[in-house]
């Protein structure tokens, strides 16, 4: 038969969603199982979107302009403005997700071969859109012990080559939960104009920031216009993975002009998402309040019942609704298949994303998670309750 392309064949699979046959079998048994491996949040998505798609008259579902609506573009600058962001609708490309925002700036910003350096762990399709782009991960690794911490900037400025394109963040982050202080912000910041590269943020979840915490983007970064690229998407900020609607920002022209390309060779983002992201842009700010408040409380409730098992390290995070927790075992994806596959409390079970898929070095994170607080409170305290007794019986 023909052959698959190298390129295909050493294409990651993702950690959150391979373990998905496990528990479609174990759901089949009758299992109930309380999703703690993805970050898909039960936070109802604004109504005014919905209400924007559901009440539209369109006669002809047509193409948007290839950076995505001039009215969405002006009305999305506006909102970064108030955020102490400043850009035009001609600084942004609204892209299908936040994904397609970052293949476009792999694609516009390095060939194949080039690198980019990483904090890890990080967001495991980092390593995926890599691949498909040819692009070699070089990753730092952040620690446990520190809270996932940016690593020294005297170990980013070891790993650099002159194949080095860019570092790339996410703040906060995903799977970590960590915040980048301004401080830290400044450094890379300093560091990536010192070697001319390019400072890439993913901030796809700025707005979640707890205990008065701050985040601070590299939009904001005086004498960084030319390096700085922000990552974004709706998906979490108004619980709207679905809609699949992000965009790419920077006030490099150039890097503006060549994602631009690539954005028309895919001709536009989604029309309906657009609208229902456009009238997202009204939501109040009664709705973030009240779920960062939600957030906040969840994320006390699973931090404070994990540090109560015995084994159990995990950094409190700052931002985001992750945390990566180690475990008394030796391999998390077994504990994880174990799980799903044998384990059951009173017909219940917990789902969890092990984090070796979250890092680029061979055999790190072996006995880490990630642990996705996206249920509500009553659930987490009972996913805790499930891990506790699984955990006592998978050591036995």
């Amino acid at each position: 038969m023909p052959s698959i392309s190298k390129k295909g064949l050493s294409m990651p699979e993702s950690p959150i969603r391979k373990l998905v046959p496990y528990a479609e079998a174990a759901i089949k048994k009758g299992r109930i199982i309380y999703q703690l491996n993805i970050g898909q949040p039960d936070i109802k998505t604004p109504s005014n979107a919905l209400a924007a798609v559901k009440n539209n008259d369109i006669d002809v579902l047509s193409y948007s302009h290839s950076a995505g609506f001039e009215s969405y573009r002006e009305k999305l600058a506006q909102y970064y403005t108030n955020h102490d962001i400043k850009v035009s609708s001609n600084d942004l490309i609204i892209t299908t997700g936040g994904s397609e925002a970052l293949l476009f700036t792999m694609g516009s910003i390095a060939d194949a071969g080039d690198e980019v350096i990483i904090p890890e762990p990080f967001y495991a399709n980092y390593n995926g859109f890599a691949t498909s782009s040819g692009v070699t991960v070089v990753p730092v690794k952040s620690k446990i012990e520190d809270g996932f911490a940016l690593p020294p900037i005297s170990e980013f400025e070891d790993l650099i080559t002159p194949r080095t394109k860019a570092i790339l963040i996410c703040n906060p982050g995903n799977p970590t939960g960590y915040l980048y202080t301004q401080e830290e912000i400044q450094q890379l910041a300093e560091i990536v104009k010192k070697h001319d590269l390019f400072l890439v943020a993913d901030e796809v979840y700025r707005e979640f920031a707890y205990e008065g915490a701050k985040h601070y983007s590299v939009m904001s970064i005086p004498g960084l216009e030319e390096h700085a690229i922000m990552i974004d998407s709706v998906s979490k900020r108004y619980s709207m993975c679905g809609a699949r609607i992000g965009c790419l920002a920077s006030k490099n022209k150039q890097v503006m002009a060549t994602a631009m390309k690539f954005a028309q060779a895919r001709l536009s983002p989604p029309t309906f998402a657009q609208i229902a992201s456009e009238a997202a842009l009204d939501t109040p700010q009664s709705y973030f309040d009240e779920v960062i408040e939600e957030y906040s409380s969840r994320r006390n409730t699973l931090i404070a019942g994990l540090e109560g098992i015995e084994g159990v390290k995990v950094a409190k995070p700052m931002g985001a609704f992750y945390c990566i927790a180690q475990l008394p075992i030796d391999d998390a994806e077994d504990f994880a298949k174990w799980l799903l596959e044998s384990f059951q409390l009173n017909n219940e079970t917990v789902m969890v994303a092990p984090a070796a898929g979250f890092y680029s070095t061979p055999n790190t994170g072996l006995n880490q998670v990630r642990i996705a607080y996206v249920l509500k409170e009553e659930d987490l305290l009972r996913s805790i309750e499930i891990l506790k007794v699984a955990l006592k019986e998978y050591k036995a």
